[in-house]
């Protein structure tokens, strides 16, 4: 027996809505999305945060951006191990069967992923320590960031480490050899990129400097 139940029906009412006025308004596009197949020409990799909407920050249409959300917008290392990687599947397709020019790793203001390996880090959070603990294990891929911290700026904030999540992505990008072939070949270009909820801004990383610096 199957545990799934209907839809709440606010959700209900807001599909008919969307079907009677965006989808109709825009059939045809929408029947060459399905005919046609997906060409986006970017890889957004953002956090699963509810407040985090990247299709309305860049004004994005269905079919541009190729998303895939995750904890903390984190990307792990490659680890050919036979095991089960969603977030590794997902950079697989984006980069070997969709061919994007782009990969967009963006951060955001008062992560709560971010903030939980922060209380870990600390021993503020022992029940992300346990092993069965998903987010604290999760989490892990940020402790060495954590760590470049506490020696590099004492006095960090969770600004800073909702940094180093970007940075720490995109260094993890580079470690698949299907990533760093296209960066070389100059098919594919990586992005760091922080949001603020509050202020609706946007920063981007500089390679140059190591930095984020307003768009």
């Amino acid at each position: 027996m199957s545990p799934a139940k209907p839809l709440p029906q606010y959700l209900v009412q807001r599909y008919h809505g969307w079907h009677a006025t965006t989808f109709s308004e825009n059939h045809a596009w929408y029947r060459r999305l399905a005919d046609e197949g997906q060409r986006p020409r970017a890889m957004v990799i953002s956090c699963c945060d509810s407040r985090v909407h990247v299709t309305s920050i860049f004004g994005a249409e269905q079919g541009e951006f190729f998303i895939h959300r995750n904890i903390a917008n984190l990307v792990p290392p490659y680890e050919p191990d036979g095991a089960q990687h969603g977030t590794s599947a997902a950079v697989e397709f984006a980069v070997t069967a969709l061919k994007v020019a782009h990969v967009i790793v963006i951060g955001h203001s008062l992560c709560g992923g971010v903030k939980g390996c922060m209380d870990m880090c600390s021993g503020h959070a022992p029940e992300l320590e346990e092993k069965t603990s998903f987010v604290g294990r999760w989490m892990d891929l940020l402790k060495p960031g954590y760590e470049r911290l506490t020696t590099e700026k004492p006095d960090f904030d969770i600004r800073d480490l909702e940094h180093e999540a970007v940075k720490t992505s995109l260094a993890n990008l580079m470690t698949f050899p299907f990533v760093k072939e296209a960066v070389e070949a100059e098919r594919l270009s990586l992005h760091g990129l922080h949001t603020d909820i509050a202020e609706g801004s946007l920063t981007m990383l500089d390679a140059r400097t190591d930095t984020f610096q307003p768009v």
